[in-house]
């Protein structure tokens, strides 16, 4: 339920909209602006689903990418905000949708850094490489894994080349924004060995910053200090 806040007398005599309450862009959105001597950063959170053009059930946490995509297009032109940190922690979600969130990331020239906390699955992956800076927290994962769908699939040969072309898609934007290579990337997406009951893998923390998918083992304040340096970087 969306809590409301009632304008105040001098509001209402000087026909100002009223004030949210500080929480309320986290509940709706997930995002909170930080503003101090230093900077004005705006913190945006993935998590959950990355939801497409189909509607996720209301019990599943989802992240909607037509909010994010004309927020990053706002983000990246306001004279406001100095740096945007994104925190990570989704189980992928639609390929499109998440490639248009992390096509748009990649694009800015405001400086960014991700951090990803928990998981960063599937989609997340190049969600989480889309950033100037990256980074993963040790206890944190990452699944690498083919374009797969569920539900019924017509046995053509289409169908197989659309999901091909899809993945190759997914290989050279992440093999692009990291530093890990497209043999090692396939391979990682391609193992047999290493989940139960699919094809793919799952790096942690130090495992991904190993085979440079992320460049760095972080926490929050390690973020922060990383988005504060490219801001003065910028600055200059």
């Amino acid at each position: 339920m969306r809590s409301e806040t009632k304008p105040s007398q001098d509001e209402e005599k000087n026909g100002q909209e009223p004030l949210l309450p500080p929480i309320q862009p986290v509940i709706d959105f997930g995002s909170v602006v930080i503003k101090n001597s230093r900077a004005a950063i705006h913190c945006l959170t993935i998590a959950g689903q990355i939801e497409g053009h189909m509607l996720l059930p209301n019990t599943q946490k989802a992240t909607k990418y037509e909010h994010v995509l004309p927020l990053l297009a706002y983000l990246e032109e306001s004279k406001e905000i100095d740096g945007v940190l994104f925190l990570l922690n989704t189980a992928g979600g639609d390929v499109e949708a998440g490639l248009a969130i992390a096509e748009l990331i990649s694009g800015m020239k405001k400086p960014t850094v991700s951090l990803v906390l928990g998981g960063g699955h599937s989609i997340g992956v190049p969600l989480a490489v889309a950033p100037m800076v990256t980074m993963i927290a040790p206890s944190a994962s990452m699944t690498i894994h083919p374009v797969r769908t569920s539900g019924t699939i017509i046995a053509a040969p289409q169908t197989y080349q659309y999901f091909e072309r899809l993945q190759e898609r997914i290989v050279r934007f992440v093999t692009k924004n990291s530093r890990i290579g497209r043999d090692e990337f396939l391979r990682l997406m391609m193992d047999t060995q290493d989940l139960a009951s699919d094809v793919g893998s799952v790096l942690y923390g130090e495992e991904a910053v190993a085979c440079g998918l992320i460049q760095r083992l972080g926490s929050l304040s390690d973020a922060l200090d990383a988005l504060y340096a490219l801001i003065d970087e910028k600055k200059k």
